[in-house]
């Protein structure tokens, strides 16, 4: 039986699209199926679109080695492209004495990833790039920067088409089954009502969705389809004049980067995420959270006035861990970890995930034996 498409990307997220754009890169005939209106309309366009370094993750892991590489792509793929982007810098910010150990050992593990441009800066030296900024110590992140991550989507939707794929919006898939010849064979509702359609090669990258997606499909019992876990955060808008060129991280606490500012392309500087888990999909937005935050964000802007912070927007973190349990790695699952052939599974795929998605569509290629193409 021959299938109806060569290569299926379930999901139009940053990360799926990328995966599409390299396998059509690679020659594969590829279709993308989206469940809402427009491309990443979840998880991708929900975040700070910050190109981040590789400075939190463990070493050895697949969070930082992405990230590595998948910023160094990302770069040269936004130049040749045409993406809108730049290399902002970043302070990560000690704003006690007590929190310089953490700061210490934030760049121990970034030289372990690779990450070798770190510049220690005096309280003295930070305040003079940043004279609004309070911190009894900082490190410089020269390679962190910003992007368009719905510019960076659109062209990578544009690779896709421009080799023969396509991206399929309004299209839910509800569930997944192996045919007796191999195929996958997708269950499809939208526009074009009920209908299957059926894949060689199949790629979930279904972010918020993506284990109740899987567990549509039999595995062996030793494979366990990981469970995802929702965490809402609220971002909060500074009107007028951004008190910061480049963006400001404090020292996390635990597995969350804190209420850090973010400078965007326009020069607006918003400060979240916050954090709070909920158990269903939900963006509704709480005004009154931020106050709890408020001396969190003077620890380092000690000039903040509460009454120029306005709600912007929400997004919603794809979690393979609840709270206060140790982070995992990212789950990006081939056939050595399943079983099953020609199938590659992605979950929990949040922060690094757009800095490390063209790395991460490599290394997708890369579990199905197909060689990296030059994409980014």
């Amino acid at each position: 039986m021959t299938a109806d498409v060569q290569t299926i990307v379930v999901g139009a997220g940053v990360v799926g699209l990328a995966a599409a754009a390299e396998f059509a890169a690679c020659g594969h005939e590829v279709m993308v199926l989206e469940q809402h209106e427009l491309i990443g309309s979840e998880v991708s366009s929900r975040n700070s679109e910050v190109i981040h370094a590789g400075i939190y993750y463990p070493p050895g892991s697949l969070r930082a080695r992405l990230c590595v590489e998948g910023k160094q792509r990302l770069y040269r793929f936004c130049a040749d492209n045409g993406v809108a982007h730049a290399r902002i810098s970043k302070l990560l910010v000690a704003t006690a004495e007590a929190q310089l150990p953490k700061l210490k050992a934030l760049c121990e593990t970034a030289a372990k990833n690779g990450v070798d441009d770190l510049e220690p800066l005096s309280a003295a030296a930070a305040r003079k790039l940043e004279p609004e900024l309070a911190c009894a110590a900082a490190v410089l992140s020269p390679s962190t920067g910003i992007v368009d991550s719905h510019g960076l989507m659109s062209a990578l939707e544009g690779h896709i088409s421009t080799r023969g794929g396509q991206v399929v919006l309004r299209t839910p898939v509800t569930s997944i089954a192996r045919t007796p010849s191999g195929l996958y064979a997708l269950t499809l509702v939208g526009d074009g009502g009920g209908a299957t359609v059926t894949c060689a090669n199949l790629i979930l990258s279904a972010g918020l969705h993506a284990s109740k997606l899987a567990r549509t499909l039999a595995f062996s019992d030793r494979y366990t389809v990981p469970e995802t876990y929702y965490a809402k955060g609220q971002y909060y808008a500074l009107s007028g004049r951004s008190p910061f060129q480049r963006h400001i991280y404090p020292m996390p606490d635990g597995a969350w980067l804190g209420l850090h500012a973010t400078v965007d392309l326009g020069g607006r500087c918003k400060f979240g995420p916050d954090i709070e888990w909920i158990p269903e999909i939900d963006y509704s937005f709480a005004p009154a959270k931020i106050d709890k935050f408020l001396d969190f964000i003077r620890s380092y802007y000690p000039a903040l006035d509460p009454a120029r912070l306005h709600a912007d927007y929400t997004g919603i973190r794809p979690k393979l861990y609840r709270e206060g349990e140790p982070v995992p790695d990212f789950r990006i699952d081939g056939p050595a970890a399943h079983g099953l052939d020609r199938l590659v599974l992605l979950a929990g795929i949040e922060s690094p995930g757009l800095t490390a998605s063209l790395a991460i569509g490599a290394h997708v290629a890369g579990l199905l034996g197909i060689n990296a193409s030059t994409l980014g």
